[in-house]
This record gives structure tokens, sequence and C-alpha cells, in this order.
């Protein structure tokens, strides 16, 4: 057995949440995926990130950048200027939010930029997630929090995707194609648009773009589409080419003398390149670039805790459902089965094999459910550790 074994992998949250960003997915990948800026009205994002929740994060969660940063007219201010120190526990430290300082440049037309959502706000975490596994790219949550009558940066491009999710207030955004002159833009935008609360607007790598409040403050998300390229694939194979000692043989003295008398040794070296490269199978290739994406996917633990101790009272009875967001891949080969779940795999045997692909069909069963496969002890067993490795959670 082998590659992914269960929907729940990829495709039915991830394209839902791909949806709300885009309408229609297919159209949406078929004509304006990497070229062309593409707006969609009307989704609804406030459930990500409402100005309540900044209002809380800022004021009482005790960021410390690089988690946040304060921008205004296009430039970023010093974070002495709105950083103090203090201890924590009996650390001190010099870089923690000084939240009434960040409330004044705030009411002075400054920008709060929260950097890094994705990684602690349940909700981004989660939508996140889903787009991953959708596109099979890691993605990145940024929130921008802007004044009426401010703006942060100037006309600027990303080197990654980005979906911009305007979750409270309106903002008045520019965006040109790919490759223009940022520096020199032309007088008319390709795209002049004004998000209001739930409209989302994306904006391939290298397309500039700016944006700007006017009458009313504005929430956004920006989520980072970070994709693996074909130069970083083919880069990897190149490397892994020539990682060979052979090759830590320094140049001929004198070699930069006679670059023609070195030719020779060149064009060896390069046909022994070639003939190394033309020897790599394209199905490992590949398969190795799919594997550092699955694995790169951790577990999702909120909620964990609760479920370790509930572990001992795991029994037949008990209903389990796969954990939003998880992924499970199984392979097999030498007696075991391999489940490689994000960033941990488990190695079981072969036997369990056929419980485990039963197990990444189901949304949700109960631990007896499992008696067509193992024993009484065998399947309390499996479910317990698969609750504690984050695959499953226990459910009421």
């Amino acid at each position: 057995m082998g590659g992914p074994i269960s929907p729940l992998d990829g495709s039915q949250a991830g394209d839902r949440s791909l949806r709300r960003c885009v309408g229609d997915v297919r159209r949406f990948l078929a004509s304006d995926w990497t070229r062309r800026p593409h707006l969609h009205r009307g989704a609804g994002f406030d459930d990500l990130l409402s100005l309540d929740d900044v209002d809380s994060i800022v004021a009482t969660s005790g960021l410390r950048t690089p988690a946040f940063r304060l921008v205004r007219a296009g430039q970023t201010l010093a974070t002495s200027t709105y950083t103090r120190s203090a201890r924590i526990g009996s650390r001190p430290v010099s870089d923690l939010i000084d939240v009434g300082r960040v409330h004044a440049l705030f009411a002075d037309g400054a920008t709060i930029v929260l950097q890094g959502l994705h990684r602690y706000w349940p909700p981004l975490t989660r939508f996140c997630r889903d787009l991953e596994l959708s596109l099979t790219q890691p993605v990145q949550a940024n929130a921008y929090i802007t004044p009426p009558t401010s703006s942060g940066l100037r006309v600027h491009h990303d080197a990654h995707d980005v979906f911009a999710l305007q979750t409270y207030g309106r903002k008045q955004w520019v965006a040109y194609e790919p490759g223009i002159d940022e520096g020199d833009p032309p007088a008319t935008p390709s795209l002049d648009v004004q998000l209001v609360s739930g409209d989302a607007l994306y904006m391939p790598r290298g397309a500039p773009h700016a944006a700007r409040t006017v009458d009313a403050a504005s929430v956004h998300v920006t989520i980072g589409v970070r994709s693996d390229t074909w130069r970083d694939l083919l880069r990897r194979v190149l490397d892994e080419a020539v990682d060979d000692a052979a090759l830590d043989e320094a140049l001929p003295v004198g070699y930069a003398n006679d670059p023609e008398a070195l030719a020779p040794a060149v064009a060896a070296r390069l046909a022994d390149l070639s003939r190394r490269l033309a020897a790599r199978q394209a199905g490992a290739v590949a398969a190795a670039a799919a594997e550092r994406f699955w694995s790169g996917r951790t577990p999702l633990l909120t909620g964990q805790l609760p479920q370790l101790l509930a572990l001992d009272s795991i029994g037949d009875a008990t209903r389990l459902a796969r954990r939003a967001g998880s992924v499970c891949r199984l392979t097999g080969g030498d007696g075991r089965v391999t489940a490689s779940l994000g960033d941990r795999r488990l190695h079981l045997p072969a036997r369990i094999g056929p419980a485990m692909t039963w197990i990444c069909e189901q949304p949700r069963f109960a631990v007896g459910d499992l008696a067509a496969f193992l024993d009484a002890d065998g399947r309390r067993v499996l479910a317990r550790r698969l609750v504690r490795e984050g695959l499953l959670v226990v459910v009421e």
C-alpha cells in the first residue's frame, strides 16, 4: 500500500476553504492561479479574525516581537517605540508589547501587523491547514489592522501568492499585473477595488499592490502561499547529484591563468553530472517531493490535554473521530505498515494494515467496530495509540 488513503488528507475541507476565497475553484485554477488578480465577493471571513479578536490578542496575549510590528506610511516603526522591558519568570525580556503605546500609535495612524497567526490563532490555524491540504503548498497568515484614512505599505510585491481576506471594515486596493515596475507603476492599475467585510482578493506572486483605508478602519488577513517551485525541486536533485566527496577536490593550481586548459576537465565533470542526473528516477523524485510536503504538516493538537487524560477510559463503546486537519499516509514493506502522521511516523505490524486503512476512511466510529480486524485488547491498544499521537479524538 502507499500514498494517501483518505479523502480527508486533502480534498474535502481544503476545497471548502479555497472555495470561500475564490468561488469557482476549477475556473480559478484554470484561468487565474499564478497568473492574474482575482476578486471574490461576499464569502464572509469574520469567523477567522474579528475586531474583538484583535483587541483581545493585542491587549491580553503578551505579544513579543517579531510576532507583531507597526508600520505607517510605508515605513516600519522602530520596535523601541512600542515595546517595553519586563520579566517572564526570572528571565528579563526587552521586546514585550507595550499595549498603551501600541494603542496610541494606532490612533495616530499606524497599522498593527500580527505575524504568524497560523501558529497560534485556532480559527486561522484550521483554515490554513485546510488550504494547505487543497493546494499541497505551505501557507501562512498575517493580519493588518489599519485605522481610518491611513496606509500601511506602499506599492510592493510579495515573493509568494497571497489571498487578502477582509474580515472587518473596508479597504481600498490597487493591484497590477506581475512584472511591472513597482517603483513607477502605470497610471491605471489592472484592479482598483474596495474590499468590504467578507470579500477576498487573490494576487499572484510578483503582482505589485497597495492598500489604504478611507473613512473606516480595516482588518484583513493575508494568507501567503509559499509554493514549492520547479526550481526548488530541480535544485534539490542537483544538490544530491553533486553530493560526492570526490567533487571536493580543489581546482588545479593555476587554472585561472589558462581557462582553456581547464575546459576538458570541466567537460568530463559535466558529462559525469549528466549521467548522474539521467540515473535519477522521476517517480522517486516526485515521491520525495510529496513526502517533504506531507512530513511538514504537523498535527493540530488543540484540545490534546483532555484527550490524553481520557486514554485510560477508552473501550469498545468509545466513539472516535478523525482530528480536523490531520494527515495519514500508509506505506507497507518489510513485514510492517508505516503510518506517516505529518511530523511523526508509526511503525506497526503488517497485520494492522487493514485496520489502519479502514480507520482512515471513517469520519467517526466506535472502537468496537474494529472487531472485524483486531481482538479486544488489540483494538483498544491501537485506538489509544492513535489518540495519543493526534490522529483521532474521543467524541461524546
